[in-house]
């Protein structure tokens, strides 16, 4: 009898690694019932429900981990861990020192510790904290990274972007398989250079702006692009030519990424570049004109609540689509998805797309969607790619941001330089979505009540 609790405690971690979450989560609660004194099997415990993104639960197995077991390392860290989701920053911060204090030589808790700074909002202390660091550890790419979004977070965007180079050497980013050499700033007037597409789609439609810039190197510019997002590009300035294959790439002589191409133009002392050009294919225009016609006369708004799936950020960043009924209830207000994905069911199984209109499951491509942005007087969006296609065609796009927000938006600013028509609006907490729609229908009802005087 006295070996069962053990049993079921390792037939729990063995779930736990396995993967076999839901399997594990009713053992762990038996044993710890029994053995409420075990530090490790709460700690595990703890971070088994921050994996199911059960965030308060875990929150109090750590602390209970913790108070039971104080001096150990993991503990430590992961209460640190479970903290930082929680916004707790401070707090996760101390605990990170406190682990660096005992271990120096320990770069991984270094950069969790800069991170947290920088998402506080301490960007000079982040700065010089980690730039420390990375005199001491000059070949950890997390530390190099944590300092690179950093500096471009506070808008130092030429020592971000040269730290930015960090990712290379990370396992998510691949560079392509081609026998040239990569471009390293040198002179290339009279040379043709490709240009690769990295990460997103908002990633190709914020960068394309550094295009011109490239051209004016002197250099012939090939722009490989996702066929996806391609049509929008074709008449892209500073690009001699835009293919979507690579099989249809002719000779060159250096190739680049498009994420790389900031980092030598900042480094030449240039400023933000003014936003590129989009192309709108006629078809799609009419297309556009055709769906949005029903309602010509009301105040027609684009909603978006959830980017792609499969970004491992996405959960924090999309919000349910049930908050956008709030904009729909206003007088005078059609709101249309511009939404396209998994999340979709969920919009149709409840009744949501009888009160907004879904317009976005039979595009084509992204230019489908820059044309139905064209005919918005609104575009209201989680931070994805139609946020950035908003921004570009000079829409007004009010950008709702979880509290962690990419580095283009700094940390306080209701706007940015790099998309002037564009406002941000953004968490105080993390998972607090209720509190940006109060601010955002607040928003919405002043906004209509000047609208409404010219057309009713």
């Amino acid at each position: 009898m006295k070996t069962q609790p053990i049993s079921m405690k390792e037939r729990a971690d063995a779930l736990h690694l396995s993967g076999k979450w839901q399997e594990a989560m009713p053992l762990y609660a038996r044993y710890l019932a029994r053995h409420p004194a075990d530090a490790g099997a709460w700690t595990n415990f703890g971070i088994l429900l921050r994996k199911t993104k059960n965030y308060e639960q875990a929150l109090l197995a750590q602390k209970r981990a913790f108070a039971l077991d104080p001096h150990s390392g993991d503990m430590h860290n992961n209460l640190a861990n479970i903290l930082g989701d929680m916004g707790e920053l401070e707090q996760s911060c101390a605990l990170r020192l406190e682990l660096i204090a005992k271990a120096p030589d320990s770069p991984d808790q270094i950069a969790l510790a800069g991170r947290s700074m920088r998402i506080a909002g301490d960007l000079d202390r982040a700065i010089t904290y980690l730039s420390k660091a990375v005199e001491t550890y000059p070949d950890d790419a997390e530390l190099r990274m944590q300092l690179a979004f950093s500096h471009l977070t506070a808008g130092n965007y030429a020592e971000g972007f040269a730290h930015y180079q960090a990712r290379w050497e990370q396992a998510e980013i691949t560079p392509p398989k081609v026998a040239k050499p990569k471009w390293a700033g040198e002179d290339i007037a009279g040379k043709t250079i490709m240009v690769f597409p990295e990460q997103g789609f908002g990633d190709c439609v914020l960068f394309a702006r550094f295009m011109p810039w490239l051209a004016s190197l002197g250099a012939r510019v090939i722009l490989l692009a996702k066929p996806q997002i391609a049509p929008m590009l074709a008449k892209i300035k500073g690009v001699d030519l835009l293919i979507s294959d690579p099989a249809d790439a002719p000779e060159f002589d250096v190739w680049t990424s498009m994420l790389d191409i900031p980092m030598h133009a900042f480094a030449s002392g240039i400023g933000i570049p003014e936003c590129t050009k989009l192309s709108l294919p006629d078809d799609s225009v009419s297309h556009a004109k055709r769906d949005v016609s029903p309602h010509q006369n009301l105040f027609k708004i684009g909603v978006v609540w959830s980017g792609s799936a499969t970004y491992k950020g996405n959960d924090s960043r999309r919000f349910d689509h049930k908050h956008l009924l709030r904009l729909a209830a206003i007088d005078e207000v059609q709101c249309y998805s511009l939404y396209k994905g998994p999340y979709l069911d969920a919009f149709h199984r409840d009744g949501t797309s009888g009160l907004i209109v879904d317009l976005a499951s039979s595009d084509r491509s992204f230019a489908d969607s820059a044309a139905v942005i064209a005919e918005m007087d609104l575009i209201v969006t989680m931070d994805t790619a139609i946020a950035h296609i908003a921004g570009v065609l000079g829409k007004p796009v009010w950008n709702l941001l979880h509290w962690d927000g990419f580095w283009l938006y700094g940390k306080s600013s209701t706007t940015t330089p790099w998309y002037p028509n564009m406002r941000l609006y953004r968490q105080p907490k993390p998972r607090d979505w209720d509190a940006v729609f109060d601010e955002v229908v607040s928003d919405l009802k002043s906004l209509m009540s000047s609208w409404k005087t010219p057309h009713g």
